[in-house]
């Protein structure tokens, strides 16, 4: 067949190879794969009434201590088909955490917000809670989820646009997580830090409450949870056993488990089936057991943690955000007479030496609640006792910062311990305190210090409430 070749007519043929060149785009651009996965394409062709029903209801939750805004995201997951035995009360509870525990990120982060960045945290973690359910265990999900906001304030000035996009991630990642179990199961994630959030018992109890079971019905004995926040120390590689770990973020997995009164695993304790690490806690309930004989004191009984020496003078309390020096006040300087000057109620420490100085005009002694950390502020109330011709004393209350936080939170939280309505404050108040604390000496001029360690004092009731963690 014979070939037959045209000849070109174009007068300038060096300038359509120009153009031709720059239409086509080049080389490397066509190898620039999309970022759009085959199934999302998939699913955007594939009707509506084909795909899938997503089986997960979400609802929002407030605290019961408050009056604001939802920051429990609940989603409660039910099969296709479910058998009648789903329905009977299950009396056994095995809960897990998710991140780092259920499930790990395949892109290697340690956060995403990428709803398909997930894969399980061992292969066969969705066997193991299959098994928990033939077993009669009801198998639910308690995640601290404190990145998102299902309510941004609209007062707020920090930015809103990403806060939906974050919820509507993690709700498609979740219901994945769930669908893929495939058992009668509910997720729970504490947005907030309040009652909800871990190591608080707060998801716990919405938990007993979906699922009909009282205190009492609840088989703690056998129940569990299974979370990576265990406060396990580093480990260093040792040639021939194990591998390097790292340090624990925190410890609110074993401690909430330790709260609420069940057994606590590790992902690889449980689904690996290693050996428990050592752990450490900043704050360690069993240093601070509850007494009967401690109790009285503060309420009649035989232990005096002040007494008065002068006709009038001032005292100077000296302690950390949280170390009790209100309560102090109130329970054993109070009854001797003392007035109060707190600059958290007067707002400036001008105000403080101006009620002071009225209150010394008076006749009456004053205790300076404050927590004067370093010399240079414990001076100035020196020489403005020495202006006004009074002595002044230091209470000094020696208490470590983690115990100052747990005693913030406990209060803040729980409306029966806190009588002037304080809110919880941030970590910086404690941090600032304890970088800038100089400790008193009886040469800045004070007439005697008075040490004070904590021990918790109060009712068996209230220790109920105390000594738990919460933070």
């Amino acid at each position: 067949m014979p070939i037959y070749i045209m000849a070109s007519s174009d007068p300038n043929p060096s300038k359509r190879k120009v153009l031709e060149k720059s239409i086509s785009p080049p080389p490397l651009k066509r190898k620039t794969q999309s970022n759009i996965s085959k199934n999302a394409v998939a699913a955007f062709f594939t009707p509506t009434s084909q795909k899938p029903k997503d089986r997960t209801t979400w609802t929002e939750r407030a605290p019961d201590s408050s009056d604001s805004s939802p920051t429990l995201l609940v989603g409660r997951y039910e099969p296709e088909k479910v058998e009648e035995s789903a329905r009977r009360k299950r009396r056994k509870i095995a809960a897990f955490d998710m991140d780092s525990t259920l499930i790990t990120t395949v892109s290697g982060k340690k956060f995403t917000d990428d709803p398909n960045d997930w894969k399980w945290w061992a292969p066969d973690v969705p066997s193991r809670l299959r098994k928990l359910y033939e077993e009669d265990y009801q198998v639910v999900i308690l995640s601290n989820q404190a990145g998102l906001t299902l309510h941004p304030d609209p007062k707020s000035k920090a930015p809103k646009a990403g806060s939906k996009a974050r919820v509507d991630n993690f709700k498609q990642k979740s219901s994945a997580v769930l669908a893929q179990l495939d058992l009668p199961t509910a997720i729970y994630a504490a947005t907030g830090h309040d009652e909800f959030r871990k190591p608080r018992t707060g998801m716990w109890s919405e938990v007993c409450r979906d699922y009909g079971l009282r205190d009492d019905e609840i088989d703690l004995a056998s129940s569990i949870f299974v979370g990576d926040a265990g406060g396990r120390t580093a480990q260093l590689k040792d040639s021939g056993r194990g591998t390097a770990a790292a340090k624990d973020f925190s410890c609110s997995d074993r401690n909430f488990a330790h709260n609420v009164g069940i057994a606590y695993l590790t992902p690889e304790e449980f689904f690996l089936g290693e050996p428990p690490r050592e752990f450490t806690r900043d704050f360690d309930l069993a240093s601070f057991p509850y007494s009967d004989t401690e109790s009285t004191g503060d309420h009649g009984g035989n232990e005096v943690l002040f007494e008065k020496l002068n006709k009038q003078d001032i005292v100077l309390f000296c302690g950390p955000p949280g170390a009790g020096k209100s309560t102090f006040y109130w329970r054993n300087l109070k009854p001797l007479g003392y007035e109060r000057v707190n600059q958290d109620v007067l707002k400036s420490r001008a105000k403080c030496f101006k009620a002071a100085g009225d209150l010394l005009s008076q006749g009456s002694s004053v205790a300076i609640d404050n927590t004067n950390a370093d010399a240079d502020g414990r001076k100035e109330w020196v020489e403005f006792a020495r202006k006004h011709n009074v002595p002044i004393r230091c209470v000094w209350f020696k208490v470590p910062k983690a115990l100052c936080e747990h005693n913030d939170i406990v209060r803040a939280l729980n409306k029966p311990m806190n009588p002037e309505a304080r809110t919880a404050l941030p970590r910086l108040a404690f941090n600032g305190y304890f970088s800038r604390f100089k400790e008193p000496e009886a040469k800045e001029g004070f007439q005697d210090i008075v040490e004070v360690d904590f021990k918790f004092r109060g009712t068996k009731e209230e220790y109920a409430i105390w000594g738990r963690y919460w933070r």
